[in-house]
């Protein structure tokens, strides 16, 4: 009898599937495809480089049978070591930051790891941080070896064999873009080479972009200029207070810097818009996606690792008691944003050019039944040139005999009032609509949505 199997969970790491993103991608973006890494083993993609730096370990006689593996970690690279000394049989101690999820630690300790909670806020060299202590164990326990992620080369290179490949195979070498977190580095050094050298090859060029915390010192050493003094970020998992041997600046051409916020909004989003039930860090990607496919626009290919499982989060990103104790979610925020109205409400901006004759602005409106419309300096003008003509204006001053059906509708328009962005919440609108008739919706250089009091209230009635 033929039984179809693996030898080992360690067989089933890799080969993650791409998934297209549908609601949270809006009209004229590129295309993005979220490389799904939770659907490892251990549920992120931390566990290809854990058992890459084993093997290694291993071929060089510094992890010898029944030793024990330490590791400073934020929890996934844990995880995939853990899973991986599960099969092997070596024991495990890790050091996480008091920061990281309760999930983390239990998940862990599911495993068979011993695990040492550390302080967050000291400095990575201090003799009590995470890595301090890691390395402090490592000298003090018989047969042990420290992995050491942050300077094992053979993290980035598990990412240069596996999953560089593995996008390129999957998007037919038509990627345009690689949107990564940077916590060791492993990931994007690793991929982002591998990619770059195909797309050269291919006469083409990939575009590897980083969204990073704000407080990670990542951005400072790429732009070179002077570090700042790191900050305290919440999202787990990526960013740094200090240089990494893994991480290769030379194969990045982007840092965008992200918001605690941001990231955990988008995560929540992932979640609730495309199924996709990521970690906080997931969010931060998204950020640094959606930005970059906004920028290239249709008909290009951009490719997000999606890095970690929300199943670690559930007490954190998950909680809205946790996210509104710490000003990641105002009460209001339920209601949703412009973005998601718009996406309900979807319909074509009217505008009215600054020489168009008032007759045909009033033919226009009264057909359209509308009572306001933008007044663009010339075609498709931008934002910041915009006015707006309101009917009750032109009624005034048609009254009053200041107007005439030929006069040009720029004499009569008033300064754009009541502007909102996409990602503004609902709750900002409706205080414009306490004072506005209308709130106006502004993404760049255009404005594209006008939004009523009633266009709120059918949003809010379908959602409830």
């Amino acid at each position: 009898m033929s039984i179809k199997h693996v030898e080992s969970v360690i067989d089933l790491i890799g080969n993650t599937p791409l998934v297209k993103l549908r609601r949270m991608v809006e009209p004229g973006m590129a295309d993005i495809y979220a490389k799904i890494e939770y659907l490892n083993p251990g549920n992120s993609i931390k566990d290809r480089m854990a058992v890459s730096m084993i093997d290694a370990a291993e071929r060089d006689g510094r992890l010898k049978p029944g030793g024990t593996i330490i590791e400073a970690t934020s929890g996934n690279t844990g995880m995939g070591l853990a899973v991986a000394a599960a099969v092997r049989g070596y024991r495990c101690i890790f050091t996480l930051p008091d920061k990281m999820a309760k999930e983390k630690i239990d998940a862990l300790k599911a495993l068979g790891a011993e695990v040492i909670v550390t302080p967050t806020k000291v400095p990575h060299d201090a003799p009590e941080s995470y890595t301090g202590v890691a390395k402090r164990l490592a000298k003090e326990r018989p047969n042990s070896f420290y992995i050491d992620q942050y300077s094992n080369m053979a993290n980035p290179e598990a990412h240069y064999r596996t999953t560089g490949p593995e996008i390129w195979r999957d998007t037919d070498g038509q990627l345009d873009a690689l949107v990564a977190g940077i916590g060791t580095g492993g990931t994007v050094s690793g991929a982002g080479k591998y990619l770059k050298e195909q797309a050269a090859a291919a006469g083409r060029e990939v575009l590897v972009c980083c969204p990073d915390p704000h407080g990670s010192i990542y951005e400072d050493v790429f732009k070179k200029r002077p570090v700042r003094e790191p900050g305290v970020y919440a999202v787990e998992g990526i960013g740094h207070d200090f240089m990494v041997d893994t991480l290769d600046m030379s194969v990045i051409d982007e840092i965008v810097p992200v918001s605690d916020k941001d990231s955990f909004v988008l995560t929540r989003r992932l979640a609730r818009e495309e199924g996709i039930f990521g970690g906080g860090s997931s969010g931060t990607a998204m950020y640094g996606a959606l930005h970059v496919a906004r920028r290239l626009g249709p008909g290009k290919t951009v490719v997000v690792i999606i890095p970690d499982s929300g199943s670690r989060y559930i007490s954190k990103v998950y909680d809205d008691e946790w996210m509104r104790d710490n000003g990641y979610l105002d009460r209001d925020d339920r209601m949703g944003t412009v973005r998601d109205l718009l996406r309900f409400r979807p319909h074509k901006v009217e505008m009215a050019d600054e020489k168009d004759p008032v007759s045909r602005v009033i033919d226009r409106m009264m057909e359209l039944g509308i009572s306001q419309m933008p007044v663009a300096a010339g075609a498709n003008g931008a934002a910041n040139g915009f006015r707006m003509i309101h009917e009750v204006d032109l009624l005034q001053n048609l009254l009053k005999g200041k107007c005439q059906a030929s006069d040009p509708v720029s004499r009569f328009a008033a300064p754009l009032q009541g502007v909102v962005k996409p990602d503004d919440s609902l709750a900002r609108v409706n205080d414009i609509l306490d004072h506005d008739e209308v709130a106006v919706v502004v993404d760049g250089p255009q404005i594209v949505g006008i939004i009523s009091k009633i266009d709120v209230i059918r949003f809010l009635a379908s959602r409830s």
